[in-house]
């Protein structure tokens, strides 16, 4: 048995289920371009779409919309993407929707177990290790077109400050100063971030802040959900302090949004 050779135009790339499309084109005799692409098997599964994350004066807020989308699609209207990850640290993810509450939920028991274990919780340093060790085991799933991309947050209580972490697919894990976005939305989240940032933003300028973020996105983007007042559903936000983690009541959110609708 040899390995299966393909020309530039054929090279089904990384993809498993190219690879298939393209052994079946192949057994057809299908030689044109324009077709060998239109059969090219697609499978559209939920994906979660913008979150972000920015640095204040007492520590980190974290945020992302409410929206799963399947190809043009809304899948979903109401998903949570903004989750505990422990008492002093959350994550946020976009990316396929399955794989990324999956992982989640196994790095909130990883964590969990750790402590139990050493009575004591890992240091937030580790806790962004521990989650690049998950990226780097779902490359794999990557490949296929199951990614995820999460923002870790926490607040270090040996440094005493908020830090956040942005990653890639292959379990890089880069340290932000200020800010971090991913997903659809994330280009226009983040650049509304960038103009309104400042290290001594209190908690409601740092909500405002995500907010008008997020709801920024949601008007370019079709990706993103905005606020959905007429269905009461609003985005995600926590902030984690010296305190802990604490997620924003709905009411608290919608409060704000009004706010800065009438602002915007």
């Amino acid at each position: 048995m040899s390995l299966p050779l393909f020309s530039p135009d054929t090279d089904p790339g990384p993809s498993f289920l190219n690879l298939l499309a393209t052994e079946q084109m192949l057994d057809h005799k299908l030689n044109n371009t324009a077709d060998a692409k239109k059969s090219v098997i697609e499978i559209d599964v939920p994906h979660g779409t913008t979150v972000v994350a920015c640095k204040w004066q007492d520590g980190v807020i974290m945020a992302g919309d409410r929206r799963a989308t399947s190809g043009n699609l809304i899948s979903h209207r109401s998903m949570e993407k903004v989750f505990p990850a422990d008492s002093h640290s959350g994550v946020a993810i976009a990316g396929v929707a399955g794989p990324s509450i999956e992982m989640v939920k196994l790095f909130q028991l990883q964590l969990e177990h750790y402590e139990k274990l050493e009575d004591r919780q890992l240091s937030l340093e580790g806790k962004a290790n521990q989650l690049s060790f998950f990226m780097k085991s779902n490359l794999g799933a990557a490949m296929q077109g199951l990614v995820v991309i999460p923002i870790f947050a926490g607040y270090d209580i040996h440094a005493e400050t908020g830090r956040l972490f942005n990653y890639d697919v292959t379990g890089g894990r880069y340290e932000e100063k200020e800010f971090a976005a991913v997903g659809s939305g994330s280009l226009h989240a983040s650049t509304v971030i960038k103009l309104g940032h400042r290290d001594d933003l209190t908690r409601d300028g740092a909500t405002e802040l995500v907010l008008n973020a997020l709801f920024q996105a949601a008007d370019e983007d079709t990706g993103t959900g905005g606020p959905d007042p007429l269905r009461g559903i609003y985005p995600t936000i926590a902030v984690i302090t010296k305190d802990g983690y604490e997620s924003l009541e709905e009411s608290e959110v919608a409060q704000k949004f009004s706010q800065l609708s009438q602002v915007v």
